[in-house]
């Protein structure tokens, strides 16, 4: 396993790290859950991305079983705060109250002392970036949360929070978490420069584009898959892209590798990128993801892709 710095930050995370979003989302069973995750840490990735979000607090504590017995410094875990998690109107959002009361329930749920990252999940339009950067400031002190980041911000939203930490003289943002894969390049207009310049790592979600890029679909839509039961791929789901899906896996078959080994070390070609989150329904998509981590990308190669893909955002800005 390779391992990464974290943007300008001295941590460092395996270039390929487990999120949970997936395997609690329902998909598989809290014991396959459990074995994912521990198969993940025994390959040598170190870091598991969580959200109190994710199965509404299920996904704490699948990974929380999952790591008992292991050294917690051997372990870089995150876990995210912002969207709705009941009734309550002040259960939301990025305001003091919300971070406050929402770490404390996450770090129970786990069953540890602190988080090595804490997210803001989205960008709270309701609350001051004041607020949140004092708020994350005062978790660094408490000893709480290591390191505070963001998730699906704009270039303007993190370069906004930045501002405001150099201000309060206040720890800024270490990190942004977005999605990134060959289907979807739009952090490389801005979103990734704007990391790069202020020293925010990148711990980029759906690297494969949620299946589409293993070639699950290249045949057709296979029945009870998330493509046909959820709305997350119709908008990726087009003859177009498995089209190009298609093309893509003849060149993945041409250099011995999959698909999806092809799509993770596209990802990984880049040095702003700190790792590709990646999710499993079992043990073997695991292994097989990790080996992506050894795989490089020739100038020829990668010149091929861009040829299939065709998607470059800043050439089309050029182009407009």
């Amino acid at each position: 396993m390779n391992y990464r710095k974290m943007g300008k930050s001295g941590l460092k995370i395996s270039e390929i790290a487990i999120g949970t979003w997936l395997i609690c989302d329902g998909a598989v069973e809290t014991k396959t859950a459990e074995a994912i995750v521990k198969r993940a840490i025994d390959l040598g990735i170190n870091f598991v991305d969580i959200a109190d979000r994710y199965a509404h607090g299920k996904a704490e504590e699948v990974v929380g079983r999952a790591i008992r017995g292991i050294q917690r410094s051997d372990l870089v875990i995150s876990s995210k705060v912002f969207w709705p998690m009941s009734d309550n109107i002040n259960d939301r959002g990025l305001s003091r109250k919300h971070i406050m009361e929402a770490v404390d329930k996450s770090l129970r749920r786990i069953g540890t002392d602190y988080l090595d990252i804490y997210f803001c999940h989205r960008f709270d339009s309701d609350t001051e970036s004041e607020e949140v950067v004092r708020a994350m400031d005062d978790l660094v002190h408490r000893g709480k949360i290591l390191y505070w980041g963001t998730s699906v911000w704009s270039a303007a939203e993190i370069e906004q929070a930045v501002g405001e930490a150099r201000i309060l003289q206040a720890y800024k943002p270490a990190v942004e978490q977005p999605r990134y894969n060959m289907i979807d390049r739009h952090i490389e207009r801005d979103i990734m420069g704007v990391c790069r310049r202020y020293g925010l790592g990148l711990t980029v979600w759906s690297p494969l584009a949620q299946g589409l890029l293993t070639g699950k679909y290249n045949d057709g839509v296979p029945k009870n898959s998330r493509g046909d039961v959820t709305l997350w791929l119709k908008e990726d789901l087009t003859p177009a892209n498995i089209q190009k899906a298609k093309k893509l896996a003849a060149l993945a078959q041409k250099l011995d590798i999959t698909l999806s080994q092809l799509a993770l070390a596209w990802v990984l070609r880049r040095p702003e990128i700190t790792c590709a989150l990646t999710g499993a329904t079992r043990v073997e998509h695991v292994e097989m993801n990790v080996m992506a981590g050894g795989v490089e990308l020739s100038d020829e190669t990668l010149t091929e892709i861009e040829t299939i893909l065709d998607n470059d955002p800043n050439k089309r800005l050029e182009t407009n």
